[in-house]
């Protein structure tokens, strides 16, 4: 039997027994990994809802993503199914949570078990605070350039005029401002109503995250025609005649409203009146027009009244030597007279 193992082909032989046999126990042992690698599939399930419970009605929380990318591995029909039927769901649950801030980790639930199942991500900082609700004034606004130059903007009023915003308490207390912005094309010139969203803004005019209600309010804007008031200068004009002194003209209407581009109005200085005193013979009120100036739409008032205050001159007696001089002429014409007479 010795000898037989001395021989070194039975050596060589054994040997490429022993290897032919581990060739094969090692290639079904990398089938089998092969296969089971083969049987498995992975796919992520993008923007799954994240679900939170919590004390919504006294509570906010923030920091939480309202979506999670959840990646699941397993056998294909099982992943296909869980991917179509989407039974599955992924939450945290504060309910334990006292009001401050928290790390929580995201859970899952109705997965099967021969899936592997990993959230991104796993984990989120939070805040819970106090759940608060204050009422708050309006403010309407709009863009004055899309005004047109010969209109102003008189006001503006939101109905209602408040509106309710709830949110986290840091939240309410850092608003600044409750916006209510109306818009339109340039060249607005008469009055309208829009519906505006509300904004609520802080300091730095950054949209807050609160919940505004109503969301929406009607803004009532009011447009008129620009104009100022101007002064009046009555400027006397004609000749009087001989028997009339103008003592004095006036006017009780100190200023009236002139319209139009403000570029031309805010330019104005005074509004010049012309008083023709031509035919003026006695004291009295006189209705007289005004003239619009030139680049302005209109006047407040198409007249006014202008006093004159006027006196009579007598026409001055002759003196005895007039009166004498205007006897002898008068004589010496009727003598002129008599010799021209002819005789019978």
């Amino acid at each position: 039997m010795d000898k037989l193992f001395d021989s070194p082909w039975i050596l060589r032989v054994t040997a490429l027994v022993l290897a032919i046999v581990m060739f094969f126990y090692v290639k079904s042992l990398l089938d089998e990994g092969i296969s089971s690698t083969a049987n498995n599939h992975v796919d992520i399930l993008t923007d799954v809802p994240l679900e939170v419970y919590y004390d919504s009605d006294n509570l906010i929380v923030s920091g939480l993503p309202e979506t999670v990318d959840v990646t699941i591995e397993g056998p294909l029909q099982i992943v296909l199914n869980t991917k179509l039927q989407k039974d599955y769901k992924v939450f945290v649950d504060l309910n334990d949570l006292l009001i401050g801030e928290h790390t929580v980790r995201i859970k899952h639930e109705a997965f099967s078990d021969k899936l592997s199942v990993k959230i991104n991500p796993e984990t989120v900082d939070i805040i819970i605070e106090e759940r608060v609700t204050a009422e708050l004034r309006v403010e309407p606004e709009m863009n004055h350039n899309l005004i047109d130059e010969a209109y102003v903007l008189q006001g503006m009023t939101a109905e209602p005029s408040t509106v309710f915003v709830t949110g986290a308490k840091s939240v309410i207390g850092s608003i600044n401002y409750v916006k209510a912005t109306v818009t339109g094309n340039p060249g607005i010139n008469s009055s309208f109503e829009q519906d505006a969203d509300v904004k609520v803004l802080d300091s730095n005019l950054n949209k807050l995250d609160v919940l505004v209600e109503p969301s929406k309010v009607k803004v009532r804007v009011d447009i008129a025609e620009y104009s100022k008031d101007i002064p009046i200068r009555i400027v006397q004009t004609g000749t009087p005649s001989e028997d009339v002194l103008i003592n004095r003209i006036s006017t009780t209407t100190e200023s009236v409203k002139v319209f139009g581009p403000k570029s031309i109005v805010d330019g104005l200085t005074e509004l010049v009146v012309e008083f023709d005193v031509t035919e003026i013979t006695q004291t009295g009120e006189y209705e007289v027009n005004l003239v619009v100036p030139n680049g302005a739409t209109k006047v407040s008032s198409e007249t006014i009244l202008v006093q004159a205050n006027v006196t009579q001159v007598p026409e001055e007696e002759p003196t005895e030597t007039e009166q004498t001089n205007e006897e002898e002429q008068t004589d010496e014409i009727i003598e002129n007279n008599t010799e021209q007479i002819p005789t019978e």
